[in-house]
């Protein structure tokens, strides 16, 4: 059943139901209406008559007027409560409500007619009646015509409803074809020139994630692109050195570039397998980590590149190899930036005030930071560039596989940190921040 459908039978049901208690509402208000002019009536007549019999010279009084019928009961002697005369018994009062009548009057109800009766000085207790079996054959009258009403209006309200329903829904319906016919090859946006009602919001939701789908598309094209040629030019010289050493089995110049090789393969592989399973998020073993020493192993990869250490270098509680890699990934990173490791410049401090915009609470916002930052002095980042430096895909103008900085980041945020990037021609810095290593910490290591 379609959405149109349901949205029909629901409002066809809601109609119905309204109908229905207008015809309720409608007889209701019809039959108590009758019923309170027939009482109104009797009640003006009692008075009226009582009043009649009451004085000096009352005259000659008929029993019947007008449809309505006069009856007098008597008030003394055995039969007390009984008329004098009637001429229909069934509008007969019952003898204890003739004994409890007053001086004014009062109505009684009974299924098949109304009375109004009053107690008198002279005659006794007079009573004014009238048949109300016609209020009720009005009533079913009345309801009769509007449910002949209602099944006329129920149809006539559900066609209505359907082609109201489908011109309402005729935007929500091109929405839905439209996107039936996305998928992986066509990710354009979805057409829509209406309001920005529900619908244009949600087409808008859409049409966002389309955008990020392409973006997302675009990406992974140019980092398959970029990973196939970083294997490639490996790989191209790792067979190379393997040539010279199937004809020079002691050329230990080609077996070192051999293994390098490898090593810089190897380490491309671990980059791919851990963003792709996420263990830089995950996989966090804590140690207390000297940052002086982690950063001094990390920069004698890169020689030439210049470390700066105050006296007492600050530690942190994390995972050393973890760690390790991000600042490694750093360096490498401004390496590749300066184009020499002589223009990259990396010293650590420990800072008073929290990075900003970093997700941590409570006591962590008043603690002291374990800090280390790295600087090139090359060309800078296109500040285009700087809102994605750190998705996954990524790459800078100095190229690299896109995967160094986000994984950077990775470690950062699992070891509750974060990096900062600020940058321009001829100095980019990235930041570091992570909790600096309280005294009850390392004692209780």
């Amino acid at each position: 059943m379609t959405f149109r459908l349901r949205l029909i039978l629901a409002y066809t049901v809601i109609w119905g139901v309204l109908l229905l208690l207008a015809v309720g509402v409608t007889t209701y208000a019809v039959r108590q209406g009758l019923y309170r002019q027939v009482e109104q009536t009797l009640l003006h007549d009692a008075q009226r008559l009582g009043e009649l019999y009451d004085s000096p010279n009352p005259g000659g009084v008929s029993a019947e007027s007008g449809g309505a019928l006069i009856t007098i009961y008597k008030l003394e002697g055995a039969e007390a409560g009984e008329p004098y005369e009637i001429t229909d018994k069934s509008q007969q009062l019952p003898k204890e409500v003739v004994l409890q009548a007053g001086m004014a009057p009062r109505i009684y109800r009974a299924p098949t007619f109304r009375a109004a009766y009053i107690r008198t000085q002279q005659v006794g207790v007079f009573a004014v009646s009238q048949d109300t079996t016609f209020i009720e054959n009005i009533s079913r009258g009345v309801a009769r015509s509007l449910l002949q009403t209602l099944f006329l209006l129920l149809p006539i309200g559900a066609l209505l409803m359907a082609v109201s329903g489908g011109v309402a829904l005729a935007p929500l319906q091109r929405a839905a074809w439209a996107v039936r016919t996305r998928g992986p090859n066509n990710l354009t946006p979805l057409p829509y020139n209406g309001p920005s009602d529900e619908l244009g919001q949600i087409i808008e939701r859409v049409n966002s994630l389309l955008e990020a789908l392409r973006e997302a598309q675009s990406r992974e094209r140019a980092f398959l692109a970029e990973v196939s040629h970083e294997l490639r030019t490996p790989l191209t010289a790792l067979n190379g050195n393997l040539d010279r050493l199937s004809r020079n089995p002691g050329d230990s110049e080609a077996l070192l570039r051999a293994r390098r090789t490898a090593e810089h393969l190897s380490r491309l592989v671990g980059d791919l397998l851990s963003l792709a399973r996420g263990e830089a998020e995950r996989t966090v073993n804590p140690h207390i980590v000297p940052l002086g020493e982690l950063l001094s192993q990390a920069v004698g990869e890169y020689p030439g590149v210049t470390l700066f250490l105050p006296p007492n270098p600050p530690e942190v509680l994390g995972d050393p190899d973890r760690l390790l890699q991000l600042a490694r990934n750093l360096i490498a990173n401004a390496v590749r930036a300066a184009g020499r490791p002589q223009g990259v410049r990396v010293r650590t401090w420990v800072d008073e005030a929290p990075p900003a915009n970093t997700a941590v609470a409570g006591a962590l916002q008043a603690q002291k930071w374990a800090a280390f930052s790295v600087t090139d002095d090359g060309p800078g980042i296109p500040p285009e560039v700087l809102p994605r430096l750190f998705q996954r895909f990524a790459r800078g103008p100095q190229g690299g596989t896109g995967l160094g900085l986000a994984i950077a980041k990775q470690i950062a945020e699992a070891h509750g940190g974060r990096i900062l990037v600020s940058s321009q021609p001829g100095k980019t810095r990235f930041a570091v921040y992570l909790p600096l290593l309280a005294d009850g910490e390392e004692e209780a290591e």
